[in-house]
Order: structure tokens, then C-alpha cells, then sequence
């Protein structure tokens, strides 16, 4: 039977929400350990049913995956030592150049994601040249009946008011190479997050990221 999330983990972070400082951490530093190891065995599971549609997955370690819960406050005005959310990268990361998955955690906040967040610049112009270049395909990736049903339109942040440089402005592709990150997001509601088949279900919507990962990750092999 594969894991489920208990209700702790986001009794924890909630908890955290209302007391986000080091001694209160400290003092209750065992309900973070059981939240992480809940988290973590939910991972190992997710992973190894994931992998049965993407192969790379299987190599995956699911604690590595695990991004820390400690902030990095060297530069932020928000001195905040730690964050209310367990996030896990399935091959997605900041400035990843690899199509990949995302896993977020955090109470009434959850989600799941897919694609290329904010790649480097020399990927980014490849992949609007692949866009370019293969609209027809890419459009059949992003216009699937069923894709569309959970995703309804690729990430907006930071898109750019006009054509980027090196690209025709009257382009068919115009909007979509206007993008500056090639993700989708699911928002999941907690129900489906501590539903005890959460991982079969979680994988069939990751399913559904797999031919934009494919599309992506073809010019950059």
C-alpha cells in the first residue's frame, strides 16, 4: 500500500506558520523530523509509481529531492528562518535546463507542476526556436483534450510585453515566445493531497506533463 501524508505534516507547518522562529523550532525540531520522514516515504512512493511512465525518475533519491525547509535570508528583507512548505524537485528546479516534475506542499497551497523554470538564456532561445520551428507540434502537446482539462494555459510569470529579439513579430508562436518559464500548474486542493490513493492519482496528472517534457527536453539532448 503505498504511503499517504498524515494529517501531522500540515499540522506542523501550520504550527510553524503561527510560531516561525528558531527556539520554537528547536523545541519542537521532533515534528519536523516526523513531517520530513512522512514526506519522504510519500516521495519514495510517488517517485517509483511516476517512474513506470518516465524511467529517468527511478535513478531519483527521494530526501535529495527534498529541498530544505531553512530559508536563505542573506539577502531578503523577510529575516523569516524557515519556510511553511515542503517542496520537492522530481528533475524541476530553478534554472533547470531539463524538463522535470515539482511537488508543493503547504496547507490550502499545494501544488503540482511540470516543464523548464526560468532556464539560463542560450536554453531559453532554443527552446522558442523549437517552439517556432515545430508550432504544429507543440500545439498539439498543449491543446490535448486531456492536458488542456488540467492545464488551461502555460505559465504567465514574467512574460514579455514584446517579441523577443531574433524573432519574426508577426510569428504564429508570438505569444507563447514571449515566455520566459515553460511550466504547468496544477493547484490541488488538500483533499486530494491526503486522499489514501493521493500517489496514483498525483501520478496520472504528472502523466499528463510527460509529451511537454518530451517536447522540451528534445533540442537540449
Amino acid at each position: 500500500m503505498p504511503a499517504t501524508l498524515s494529517p501531522g505534516v500540515f499540522e506542523f507547518l501550520n504550527a510553524l506558520i503561527l510560531n516561525n522562529n528558531r527556539e520554537w523550532f528547536t523545541e519542537n525540531k521532533h515534528l519536523y523530523v516526523e513531517s520530513q520522514q512522512n514526506v519522504v516515504a510519500f516521495l519514495e512512493d510517488l517517485i517509483k509509481e511516476m517512474s513506470g511512465f518516465d524511467e529517468d525518475l527511478a535513478k531519483l533519491d527521494a530526501k535529495k529531492s527534498l529541498f530544505r525547509i531553512y530559508r536563505d535570508t542573506r539577502f531578503s528583507k523577510d529575516k523569516i528562518p524557515y519556510k511553511s512548505n515542503f517542496g520537492a524537485s522530481l528533475g524541476m528546479g530553478k534554472g533547470s535546463q531539463k524538463g522535470g516534475y515539482y511537488l508543493h506542499l503547504e496547507l490550502g497551497k499545494s501544488f503540482i507542476a511540470g516543464g523548464i523554470y526560468m532556464p539560463e538564456a542560450s536554453v531559453l532561445r532554443e527552446l522558442r526556436k523549437e517552439i517556432s520551428l515545430y508550432a504544429e507540434d507543440f500545439l498539439a502537446v498543449i491543446n490535448n483534450k486531456e492536458f488542456k482539462k488540467y492545464f488551461p494555459e502555460l505559465d504567465q510569470e514574467g512574460k514579455l510585453k514584446k517579441i523577443p529579439q531574433g524573432f519574426e513579430k508577426d510569428d504564429p508562436m508570438a505569444e507563447y515566445l514571449k515566455l520566459k518559464n515553460f511550466i504547468v500548474v496544477y493547484n490541488l486542493k488538500d483533499e486530494e493531497i491526503s486522499d489514501k490513493n493521493a500517489v496514483k492519482n498525483l501520478t496520472g496528472i504528472f502523466k499528463l506533463m510527460k509529451p511537454l517534457n518530451d517536447f522540451l527536453n528534445a533540442p537540449l539532448s
